[in-house]
């Protein structure tokens, strides 16, 4: 139930994150208070879907049936301050291609009628 809003959004493929209105701050991962100042007054926000890669690993093994190695797994630093665990596509997963710092957006894979993921893309030069 606390994720609902979140996974609501993404099927409209829209990023929306908890904001505590008590000390003015986006969260994420989604929970009922705030992991800042414990406030429970929490709503939920748009956010601009840009960010950049705070760290990355290319996995060149399987971890779990639906991952194609090598891919990219990533830490994003969003606009808005929180961090996501993501993965980074429609790049060459090589660390000539991939960096720390490098500008990425948000982008949708639908996996079916009720689950629709946030990915990460490099934002277009």
């Amino acid at each position: 139930p606390e994720t609902r809003p979140f996974w609501d959004a993404c099927k409209r493929h829209a990023l929306s994150l908890p904001y505590c209105t008590s000390c003015q701050a986006f969260f994420f991962y989604p929970r009922q208070f705030c992991p800042r100042c414990f406030s429970w007054d929490i709503e939920w926000r748009g956010c601009s879907g840009r960010g950049v890669i705070y760290t990355f690993a290319i996995q060149y093994r399987p971890q779990m049936p639906g991952f194609t190695p090598p891919y990219v797994t990533a830490i994003v630093q969003l606009e808005e301050g929180p961090r996501m665990l993501t993965n980074i596509v429609g790049v060459d997963p090589s660390p000539d291609t991939i960096r720390c710092d490098m500008p990425v957006e948000v982008t949708w894979e639908d996996v079916s009628d009720d689950i629709t993921l946030p990915l990460f893309r490099p934002v277009a030069s």
